[in-house]
């Protein structure tokens, strides 16, 4: 893996938002040389307990394959995928720019880095080094180690474990093939009223409705991501 950069100043550069399960990827909204995730999030059931549980999905990078007409319609030119940077995120730093406004009612934003092998797709979340939101510009780095004591692993809701699944992080961090994204983790799912089974086994907003007023709200900009190889693994 070479250094990554991406600063935004010709488009999303391949960085997404996404809509839910069933329409997949949508844009970003563009501002002054940065991109724009703004509420209201959808809810990410996959991982539902027993999983981890549940987040928002803010920004989504593809870090392999070949992006299909829609796909770059919506994300634009993935620099990452068309420079052929390496997938080995041992160690790696990661430092981002920037800013917003955000009720984050509990949550964090966080790094999500994904990886499938042998068929089962592993996330793990970067928990130990949660990113602030400020409402003024801020430059801030974390390194993406791999220690377990540091992450959470996403597992899987009770319906995707053909798909999802936990591997040793050290396997996925050394090749993270799906995608890296920041999250807002975790979310505090409340039912909007009686339920006829249990909630964590349907799927919220989709299933039932949920109390709005419990998830984070706000918006976050992007203005620069760097990925720096390590010297030394």
């Amino acid at each position: 893996m070479t250094d990554y950069l991406e600063t935004f100043d010709e488009g999303p550069g391949g960085w997404f938002g996404w809509i839910d399960n069933a329409r997949g990827p949508k844009p970003l909204e563009r501002g002054p040389s940065c991109v724009i995730s703004r509420s209201p999030w959808w809810i990410d059931y996959n991982h539902a307990p027993p999983g981890a549980g549940y987040m928002h999905l803010l920004f989504i990078l593809l870090t392999q394959g070949s992006p299909g007409e829609h796909q770059r319609e919506v994300s634009g030119d993935n620099r990452f995928i068309r420079s052929r940077f390496g997938t080995d995120f041992t160690n790696a730093k990661l430092t981002v720019r920037l800013k917003g406004e955000l009720i984050a009612r509990n949550s964090q934003l966080l790094l999500l880095c994904q990886s499938v092998n042998r068929g089962i797709c592993s996330g793990w979340l970067l928990t130990g080094q949660p990113l602030a939101v400020t409402e003024d510009w801020s430059e801030q780095s974390i390194v993406i180690v791999p220690d377990e004591s540091s992450w959470t692993c996403l597992g899987s809701r009770h319906d995707r474990t053909d798909f999802y699944g936990q591997l040793p992080l050290r396997t996925v961090l050394a090749d993270v093939n799906v995608d890296i994204l920041l999250v807002l983790f975790p979310l505090d799912i409340a039912p909007m009223g009686p339920l006829p089974g249990d909630p964590d086994r349907l799927r919220p907003e989709r299933d039932y409705p949920v109390w709005r007023s419990r998830l984070p709200e706000g918006y976050v900009m992007l203005d620069e991501v760097r990925l720096e190889a390590p010297l030394h693994r």
